[in-house]
């Protein structure tokens, strides 16, 4: 890369936001903003190799963009009035610190943060507007794929548009709950780059340092915004300590081991600033502010034995009434554990246990070891050790919950495990494929609640219970039942007492008889040339047999009995009349072993069915009843009067 195409990189991370906003202000559209920034620079790096670079060239970037933009109204009818205007505007002096300007790139923070986009859209979009990061950085920054990240950005730019969300500042009325949507991105961005989701590294510094660029340019534009100072506060407070949270190896050091000397005094100045102005702000303390407050007393304490946690349980317990979320009050648990003995900060980390926003939460049972470890029960800490590693997606993470779970002695009589015995009881060879999902499903969350390395004999009716009505409390009938006679099964094969003695099976409405699809609506969908050869097999077949969807689906190669007109499916038989029997042998050509009905296309290599789904000469899997029943009412919603389109079990011929 040349020094000219180093410096227009640089310009345009730094004025990029600025460039969209204003542009966004005249063509209140901000995917045609961001076009118009884009042919600008594309403008700079032909130009300033041979003319140089101009000695402003962020107001360079902003006036050739704007003459794309007053090209661009002028070619549209809608817009002939703003000519004078525009031109006006054109050639006014581009102060980059007017009010105008300031106000652009506040509006244009809202609006990549506005509620409409889901909270993954609001972190790409503000990334990339106001980050000026491309897609592939930001990719690489989140671990996630270039094109989901160009796809999640391309549809929040549309969803604005169709949504016609104005380019404005919000009202008085809606400030508190927008300015709210903003900052959780920004924060959302730090905690990303300061505790990484997944990956090999604990810490993504990019995403930090950008998070406060974002969040230190909020602070200017919104100076009298004690929450905005606050949000600062903390996250300059946190990256202080970016230096002493790893070790030689890239290992986490938690927070009371952290050699303090490593800590930057530069930045926990600018965080001791930033809550200065919070405080001159004035107004009752919000989330932030008080989360700010937190990371102040860890600031101030010299050593860790100085830490003042009874002050900092009374902020988590005043940000507790303001934030009632589980995070916070596992948060809160930890300081009580501190401020008044582990034994009372278990007790309130007891009480989250059955919370669903926790159940795959690992800093739950990481939490529940560090306390229960420090009440002297050493086994169960290394089993919620063992428990957290296995359900955090960071490798570095899980190298030191693993190690922390080594460290403690193993002093039980060697007994069975859970994860072993599921293993044991899923590799039967008496479990069909669809019998095998249901019961994995099921038992996947069984382990994952209680983790693999759990004595099986210490496996209790009561944990098995707050597992289900964790997960699946508020399931249907049908769905509750089905996981209850998995546990039942599992129960009875691993010699333990009945697992679900504290649940009830639910009652399950009966469903009333599927209403066959009329004579002239098969005779229309039959008389279809345009469908594949599959779809009509497996209608036919459905139609002619009034064989249950689940056991036509089933359906091997190797059990057809092509002359016979016949086929097993698990107990039972299913039989056809003519019209399928004339399309089978093509659906087959030549096959000889697997499912009768494929996919598609082949699975993912993260998402290899079992054996008896996968067809070994083409490698396809078994065509799954949801997409078998997506297909066929896409099919019949011009049959359907009421235009939903029908469902297969609708195929049954009426005899």
């Amino acid at each position: 890369m040349t020094d000219v195409h180093r410096t227009v990189d640089a310009v345009w991370k730094l004025e990029s936001a600025k460039i969209i906003a204003g542009l966004t202000r005249m063509v209140h559209d901000v995917g045609l903003a961001e076009e118009l920034a884009q042919d600008a620079l594309v403008s700079a790096l032909e130009q300033w190799p041979a003319a140089g670079v101009p000695d402003n060239p962020g107001a360079w970037l902003m006036t050739v963009a704007k003459r794309r933009a007053v090209d661009h109204i002028r070619r549209s009818e809608r817009a002939r009035q703003q000519h004078e205007r525009l031109a006006h505007e054109l050639q006014q002096d581009q102060d980059p610190e007017d009010d105008t300007g300031r106000d652009d790139v506040l509006r244009l923070m809202f609006l990549s943060c506005h509620p409409v986009l889901p909270t993954p859209a609001r972190v790409a979009l503000t990334l990339h507007l106001l980050g000026g990061l491309t897609a592939a950085e930001i990719a690489r920054a989140f671990l996630a794929g270039e094109p989901m990240i160009v796809r999640r950005i391309a549809e929040a730019k549309r969803t604005l548009a169709q949504r016609q969300v104005p380019f404005e500042l919000p009202g008085e009325a809606e400030q508190a709950e927008r300015l709210s949507s903003v900052l959780e991105v920004i924060y959302l961005i730090f905690n990303e780059g300061y505790s990484a989701t997944s990956g090999d590294d604990l810490m993504r510094p990019g995403l930090c340092l950008e998070a406060l660029r974002l969040g230190r340019l909020l602070a200017e534009l919104a100076p009298h915004e004690a929450e905005v100072h606050g949000l600062v506060a903390l996250m300059e407070i946190q990256a202080s300590r970016s230096a002493a949270r790893t070790g030689p190896s890239g290992e986490p050091v938690q927070l009371h081991e952290q050699n303090r000397g490593r800590w930057d005094q530069l930045l926990i100045r600018r965080g001791f600033t930033a809550m200065l102005r919070a405080r001159q702000a004035g107004g009752a303390p919000g989330p932030y502010v008080l989360q700010a407050a937190i990371a102040v007393c860890h600031a101030q304490a010299p050593t860790a034995e100085d830490t003042d946690w009874k002050q900092i349980a009374t902020l988590y317990h005043a940000l507790s009434r303001l934030q009632p979320t589980p995070i916070v009050q596992l948060n809160r648990a930890v300081a009580v554990g501190m401020a008044d003995g582990p034994q009372a900060g278990l007790e309130l980390a007891d009480t989250l246990t059955a919370d669903p926003a926790l159940q795959d939460y690992h800093l739950l049972p990481s939490v529940r070891g560090d306390l229960l470890l420090r009440l002297g029960r050493h086994q169960e800490a290394r089993l919620e050790f063992q428990r957290a590693a296995s359900l955090t997606r960071n490798a570095a993470e899980r190298a030191f919950l693993l190690r922390r779970a080594e460290d403690i002695a193993d002093t039980g009589p060697p007994l069975p495990t859970l994860g072993p015995a599921i293993e044991d009881f899923l590799g039967r060879d008496d479990l069909d494929a669809q019998t095998l999902r249901s019961y994995g499903q099921t038992l996947r969350r069984l382990r994952l609640s209680l983790g693999d390395r759990t004595p099986l004999p210490s496996v209790t009716a009561e944990q098995v219970t707050r597992v289900v009505t964790t997960a699946w409390g508020q399931a249907a009938a049908k769905t509750w039942n089905r996981h209850l006679s998995t546990l039942r099964s599992f129960g009875t094969w691993a010699g333990l007492d009945d697992l679900t003695a504290g649940l009830e099976r639910r009652a399950e409405p009966r469903r009333p008889p599927a209403q066959a699809i009329g004579p002239a609506q098969l005779e229309a969908l039959f008389g279809r040339t345009d469908l594949s050869l599959r779809e009509r097999t497996l209608w036919r077949l459905l139609h002619e047999s009034a064989a249950p969807v689940k056991a036509v689906l089933s359906l091997n190669v190797e059990d057809l009995d092509l002359d016979d007109r016949r086929a097993r499916a698990g107990g039972t038989w299913v039989t056809w009349r003519s019209q399928t029997a004339r399309l089978l042998p093509d659906l087959v050509a030549g096959r000889t072993r697997g499912p009768l009905f494929l996919s598609d296309r082949r699975p993912a290599p993260s998402r290899t069915p079992a054996p008896a789904d996968l067809c070994p000469q083409t490698g396809r899997r078994r065509l799954s009843y949801e997409r078998a029943e997506y297909l066929f009412k896409q099919a019949t919603k011009t049959l359907d009067p009421a235009g939903n389109g029908y469902t297969l079990r609708q195929l049954k011929s009426q005899q």
